[in-house]
């Protein structure tokens, strides 16, 4: 009896391991995949720019970066003694003007570096609403809950969005000509845009990502379809029944692993998940032989993995 939905999934033609270093941009998402990667100790960097959900400023972000940009003063604001720019989630805020400034410039020199040296881009789109500010007359990455008549809200077309992506890959390529782009498409509902503009949201930007790999620009990742299909189940959804649960989390990233990581990678992965579960481990008795005996013996383990992986860090 088939009790389940299973979408196929194929090895990727170009797969990653330990020796590879990876980027993930875009939304809360590329956050759940980009924590697993960091707990089993690649070498990956998850949004410099902290969560961004739309594609219009995932391209501003990237275009700056591509460019060398020089953030200012101009490019923040303050908001309730708080220091904050339009083009970064609240992670980068800071409470003087200097500071939010310092961040940004961190940020980008972070993104900048990792698209020159990465053999992987993975880009989790999360909404095609959008919100341009009148005054700058561009769209926006957070609004930071600035008045909402600041703002206009608008439905990215697919156009737009394919065009947007398109530009991403472009952008990518004159840094790194040989980087692997991917894109998937986040999961998790915008249910505060409403249950049937989600639900265009989200049609627009899956038929303009599969535009873009119809053109053999980029590959798709089906984290959307796995969520939907796979899980089909309130149960796989945390308390809020929108975001998934950390058990759908770690289903989709064992599904993310077969079609991405080596064999080789999946092994060492096993090795890395033994050492974390021995140092999250809590004795009865430290002081005893058997627990003297169990963490000489994890030394060893940690030892034995940073020789072959200097960046390791445990």
């Amino acid at each position: 009896m088939k009790l389940q939905t299973q979408i196929p999934l194929e090895p990727a033609a170009r797969q990653f391991g330990y020796d590879h270093k990876l980027l993930l941009l875009g939304s809360c998402f590329a956050q759940n995949i980009g924590d697993k990667l960091a707990y089993y100790k690649f070498q990956a960097v998850t949004n410099p720019f902290g969560i961004i959900f739309n594609p219009v400023a995932l391209e501003r972000l990237v275009a700056d970066a591509v460019a060398n940009k020089t953030y200012t003063e101009a490019d923040v604001f303050e908001l309730d003694g708080v220091w904050k720019s339009f083009y970064a989630h609240s992670d980068k805020n800071a409470l003087t003007r200097l500071g939010a400034v310092i961040h940004l410039q961190e940020a980008q020199q972070l993104l900048r570096q990792q698209l020159i040296e990465a053999s992987h881009l993975f880009v989790t789109l999360g909404t095609a609403w959008v919100y341009k500010h009148l005054e700058r007359d561009e769209v926006v990455a957070n609004c930071h809950k600035v008045p909402q008549q600041a703002f206009t809200k608008k439905l990215l077309s697919v156009t737009e969005i394919q065009q947007s992506l398109s530009r991403i890959c472009e952008l990518v390529k004159t840094l790194n000509p040989q980087i692997e782009i991917a894109f998937t498409v986040s999961p998790v509902r915008h249910i505060k845009d409403g249950i049937v503009e989600n639900t265009r949201s989200k049609s627009h930007l899956l038929t303009a990502v599969h535009q873009l790999v119809d053109s053999r620009e980029a590959s798709y990742f089906p984290a959307y379809e796995i969520v939907m299909d796979e899980l089909r189940d309130y149960r796989f959804y945390a308390s809020d029944m929108v975001h998934p649960s950390e058990q759908a989390v770690t289903y989709v990233w064992e599904r993310f692993v077969e079609v991405y990581a080596f064999a080789k990678a999946q092994q060492t992965m096993k090795k890395v998940a033994q050492i974390q579960q021995g140092l999250a481990h809590r004795p009865f008795n430290e002081d005893s032989a058997a627990h003297q005996k169990f963490i000489t013996d994890l030394t060893k383990k940690q030892q034995a993995l940073t020789e072959v992986y200097p960046f390791m860090n445990f």
